[in-house]
């Protein structure tokens, strides 16, 4: 008899704390997801400021005040990607749960930093290694280097003054930056392309994706992503030859080696390889982002349907 009460009363004890129980494993629950998400976008500030002070760190000769400066606008550019991934909704980057679309770009613009600073370092500081990017970029840039190609209007963006090894130097760095934006865009189109993405059988939240796109502007959502697909497309295909221009309106009349400076020279490249990139991935991603809506809105629609054929048919059985 007394075992039998000391069980009952191990069950009342058990039944009392049960809910107790739940709302600890959901907190302790919850603390492991904030956890998981502020680790993730530490690490991926991180990576950030790595690409802003790359140059400074390979170049040689960089000054003190140079890397004071670079330094605080890699703790800003950090900061404000920590901030962005580890809110719960973003407001600026796009596509932050839509892997691989940040990683291959965040691939992309490493790549051509990286190239492009071990190129630059080799005017000051050769090494067998800088010897081999230099080479490599010499013959990337001469390949590419042909009429009304983008890396020819780079080239015509100088002055007059500029010397042949100035623009030897352009022509290098807007090959080599070209050519790796538009591997990194033929990798992400096979990465979709294989991996289905954006698939229409796990979740994927539009609104935090794109949060700049307004789905209340008006008209419907799969046409306006469509139409912003093409836009991006068309800009992305047009800025690198528009860039070119700009440049040259706004540097005239400044000398040569201004522009072609190690640390302008670097992020001016990858800025005009990068943007155009980003532009014809982010059109890529929309597109297909409009296609599995549709897909979904065709299923859904199937599926009442074959929900309203059910119940029109057990009423005339009836």
């Amino acid at each position: 008899m007394s075992r039998l009460q000391s069980l009952l009363g191990s069950l009342r004890a058990a039944r009392t704390a049960g809910p107790s129980l739940r709302v600890v494993s959901s907190i302790e629950k919850g603390a492991r997801t904030w956890l998981n998400q502020a680790t993730g976008a530490a690490v991926r500030a991180f990576l950030v400021m790595v690409v802003i002070v790359l140059p400074s760190v390979i170049l040689p000769g960089i000054d003190t005040d140079t890397r004071q400066i670079v330094a605080l606008m890699a703790l800003f550019a950090g900061g404000l990607v920590f901030a962005e991934y580890n809110a719960v909704y973003p407001s600026l980057i796009e596509f932050r749960d839509g892997a691989p679309f940040n990683r291959i770009r965040y691939l992309m613009l490493f790549a051509i930093v990286l190239f492009l600073s071990v190129t630059v370092a080799h005017r000051e500081q050769p090494s067998t290694v800088s010897g081999l990017f230099h080479v490599l970029g010499d013959l990337i840039g001469g390949a590419m280097d042909f009429p009304y190609s983008p890396v020819r209007l780079a080239t015509l963006m100088l002055a007059d003054t500029a010397s042949a090894d100035q623009i030897r130097e352009v022509r290098s760095a807007a090959g080599t930056a070209y050519l790796l934006s538009l591997l990194s865009l033929a990798v992400f189109v096979i990465v979709l392309k294989l991996a289905g993405w954006p698939s229409t059988k796990t979740a994927f939240n539009v609104w935090v994706n794109l949060p700049t796109f307004d789905p209340t502007a008006g008209g419907d959502v799969v046409d306006r992503l469509e139409r912003d697909a093409r836009v991006n497309l068309s800009i992305g295909f047009l800025v690198p030859f528009v860039i070119p221009l700009l440049i040259a309106g706004l540097t005239a009349g400044l000398p040569p080696d201004a522009v072609t400076s190690p640390q302008a020279l670097i992020w001016g490249v990858a800025a005009w390889a990068f943007v155009p990139a980003s532009l014809l991935m982010r059109g890529v991603a929309m597109g297909r982002v409009a296609d599995m809506i549709r897909v979904k809105r065709a299923r859904k629609i199937a599926a009442d349907a074959a929900k309203a054929r059910e119940g029109q048919d057990d009423e005339d059985r009836r």
